[in-house]
């Protein structure tokens, strides 16, 4: 019997696939804190923030923010960045879908399950200035 020895032909990716694809994101975006989360945000774009004042088609500020990037002209606060507002437009104010939670004491005939909704406001960015 002969053995036949396998070679195996190491597979390159052409030069051409290694680049990035264009990305959708604008250049010019920032990042603001609302309701103890942070959220990078841009201008045109919808977002879900939790529970905000007001009602619908009321303007919103969002003083609380952290950076600014148009480009290459990154600026960053410390901790935030003094002079610039981020202006959105509330669109609905509505409930998040269930979350059911489902508590259990083995052994002792326990069980308790309930359900959550919170409540969230849809909020489009107008402006970052």
């Amino acid at each position: 019997m002969t053995e036949e020895k396998k070679t195996t032909e190491k597979k390159t990716a052409p030069k051409d696939a290694a680049k990035k694809p264009e990305t959708t994101k604008s250049d010019k975006f920032a990042v603001i804190k609302t309701g103890g989360k942070q959220y990078i945000v841009e201008v045109g774009r919808y977002y879900e923030f939790e529970k905000l004042p007001g009602e619908e088609g009321a303007a919103i500020n969002f003083e609380g923010v952290l950076l600014v990037a148009d480009g290459d002209d990154v600026k960053i606060g410390t901790p935030r960045v003094e002079g610039v507002k981020v202006t959105g437009k509330i669109l609905s104010q509505f409930k998040h879908d269930t979350v059911r939670v489902f508590k259990y004491k083995k052994r002792k005939r326990t069980r308790k399950t309930y359900g959550h909704r919170q409540p969230l406001t849809k909020v489009e960015i107008t402006q970052v200035k």
